[in-house]
């Protein structure tokens, strides 16, 4: 299976984008050669309920909340029983959990309805589920099935355009853009990388450009 790329328009890459991508590359792989997500997860159903829960809300929060949740409700087939209201006291702590806890409800049920209980490899039956989208479906696969994508969050998009490597603000886009600049082996090392970057060094409000072993190269889209 290969997953279905971006529908987004073609669009220009910013000037410089095409050698700049190795430096970036080069220098992530040195700082964070293990990157990989920081939800807590054992099986594909796991993994996808974190990264729905992770919504606007921190991978702390949910790897806080998520072992009580599993442990009431173990697999899909468990959670379709559950009503939300059931959900929420497992959940309350995150961010929207009322509107997450109907999702997980109603997305349980499609997986036992259209799965038998499990997490489709496909993109698209991912994309369809209640509460997931393009940026779950590409975590969900990815980490859970090998293969190759780049799950665009906030962190990626910003980074993305700090570093002149996408003007677009459209997720779909920027995923795109960074498909068209880097080899397809490393993308899923890539959005991890650069979350972990976006979380520690390049913030969003301020970003220690001081201690980031990109200064030297990076064009600082918008902070100067």
């Amino acid at each position: 299976m290969t997953l279905k790329p971006s529908r987004s328009t073609p669009a220009r890459l910013p000037v410089g984008a095409r050698a700049r991508a190795p430096q970036v590359l080069g220098a992530l792989e040195a700082l964070y050669p293990d990157a990989r997500t920081e939800l807590e997860f054992r099986t594909p159903f796991e993994l996808l309920v974190a990264t729905v829960l992770s919504a606007q809300a921190t991978d702390v929060s949910v790897n806080a909340a998520t072992p009580a949740l599993f442990g009431a409700y173990p697999d899909a087939h468990a959670m379709s029983a559950a009503h939300p209201e059931d959900i929420e006291p497992f959940i309350r702590r995150i961010g929207l959990f009322r509107g997450k806890a109907r999702n997980l409800a109603a997305l349980a049920g499609l997986l036992v309805e259209r799965h038998g209980g499990e997490v489709p490899n496909d993109f698209e039956a991912v994309v369809a589920l209640p509460g997931a989208g393009r940026k779950t479906a590409n975590v969900v696969l990815s980490n859970a099935f090998g293969y190759p994508a780049i799950a665009v969050d906030t962190h990626v998009g910003r980074l993305a355009r700090r570093l002149a490597l996408s003007v677009q603000t459209n997720p779909d886009k920027v995923e795109t853009d960074l498909q068209k600049l880097f080899p397809r082996g490393r993308w899923v090392f890539l959005h991890h990388a650069l979350i972990l970057h976006g979380r520690r060094v390049c913030t969003a409000r301020k970003p220690a450009c001081g201690a980031c072993v990109m200064a030297a190269f990076c064009p600082k889209v918008g902070l100067e």
